[in-house]
């Protein structure tokens, strides 16, 4: 994730088409305003999901894809041993 700072009137240009304006701040309200063409359909999360419902964020991460150590992460397994380390007696 990118993360930016901007401040009031301040611009973020994504791609060709997009243009995003922080238009207010009012405390922890941050106002923008969003230039994209009609062809891109922009909505707020919770639109989006009511409109895609749950599948959507499923999919949006493919299982195994969270980072080791992570809530949700898959565990680490070792490795699995080589043919010859599988056959080989135990070291004392």
């Amino acid at each position: 994730m990118l993360v930016l700072s901007r401040k009031r009137n301040e611009k973020i240009i994504i791609g060709e088409d997009i243009t995003v304006t922080v238009l207010e701040v009012r405390g922890d309200q941050v106002q923008l305003g969003i230039d994209a063409p009609r062809s891109i359909p922009v909505h707020r999360h919770e639109v989006y999901m009511a409109i895609h419902g749950a599948k959507a964020e499923d999919a949006r991460e493919p299982e195994g894809s969270a980072l080791p150590g992570a809530e949700g992460a898959p565990e680490e397994q070792p490795a699995p041993a080589s043919p010859d380390e599988a056959d080989a007696p135990p070291i004392d």
